[in-house]
């Protein structure tokens, strides 16, 4: 039983939602500090941005129990190895652990929470069945993900006073441009693993909309524009080699990928594309992690060493 609840959390693509808000943190501390961030926030903002992001493919589970019937049988729910009732409690739960670190750590952040799990229960609930372009939605929600990370270690001053007047800093803007059209990439490959299951319950996504070939086109774009956005998160945030390597040669391997999917347009492929796109997520922002800690530990030792 406990293993079903964990299955529910996507453990698969942990990596990539777990490196996500660390990144975030430790980029938005390292821009207005330049040393690490208080333990406790830090922790409570990664495990916070964690449940908020898994909340969402729980309650994504407990709406599309019949398509995944047909595309994903396995799964806790269409396997009955969880109630829908108890699915949605779980998803409940989970949204509201999560606004209340958001709240604890900084207003700001619970009030981009909110707009973020309004806009993915609108996915989920609605649009995945009435338009082809309900990946968009998915994107936006998960590109506000960083922001509301940011917003913990560098308010913007809306909600709470500020020591300068702006908003937000060029290189947090890209993280969630980054973040969000990446997703739709990432989003898009599942969806296009699972295109019969979605035409066989009436869903009008993208790959049954327009076929899986033509979405592989834009798969690719999608990732294109990503990979050029970690190029700029990495030149406005005057980053490190670490991080451009990974950023360099991971993205140029997911762009390899996306060509093999268009040469190969399969729903299969797509589902290893799927998990391949969080692979690279995990690796890029990995690779910024230990590449602001180095930054971080330089400017502590005054070790002579320009980048």
């Amino acid at each position: 039983m406990v293993r079903a609840y964990i299955d529910m959390l996507r453990p698969e693509i942990a990596d990539m939602d777990l490196a996500l808000p660390a990144a975030s943190a430790l980029l938005a501390t390292y821009l207005i500090s330049g040393v690490m961030p208080p333990l406790f926030p830090f922790i409570l903002a990664v495990i916070g941005a964690y449940i908020a992001i898994t909340s969402s493919y729980v309650f994504n589970d407990y709406c599309d129990v019949d398509i995944d019937k047909i595309n994903l049988p396995n799964r806790p729910l269409p396997s009955s190895r969880i109630s829908r009732k108890n699915a949605l409690t779980y998803a409940l739960v989970l949204m509201v652990i999560a606004s209340t670190v958001a709240a604890f750590l900084n207003p700001e952040s619970l009030v981009v929470f909110i707009i973020a799990a309004g806009v993915i229960t609108l996915y989920s609930s609605v649009a995945k069945r009435s338009t082809f372009l309900s990946f968009v939605p998915v994107g936006i929600s998960y590109g506000l993900v960083p922001i509301g990370v940011w917003l913990v270690f560098d308010p913007a001053g809306i909600l709470k006073s500020s020591i300068d007047n702006q908003i937000l800093p060029l290189p947090a803007i890209f993280l969630g441009l980054m973040i969000c059209v990446t997703d739709w990439g990432f989003t898009l490959s599942g969806v296009a693993r699972d295109v019969e299951g979605d035409r066989a319950r009436g869903a009008p996504t993208a790959p049954v909309t327009f076929g899986v070939p033509a979405t592989s086109k834009f798969i690719f774009m999608c990732w294109l524009v990503g990979v050029v956005a970690s190029l700029v998160i990495g030149y406005t945030a005057h980053l490190g080699p670490l991080y451009f390597a990974g950023a360099i040669f991971g993205g140029g391997w997911i762009l390899w990928q996306s060509i093999d999917f268009i040469r190969n347009p399969l729903p299969e492929r797509g589902g290893k594309l799927f998990l391949q796109g969080s692979r690279y997520r995990g690796v890029m922002f990995g690779s910024l992690i230990l590449d602001v800690l180095l930054l971080m530990f330089i400017k502590s030792t005054g070790y002579p060493f320009i980048w």
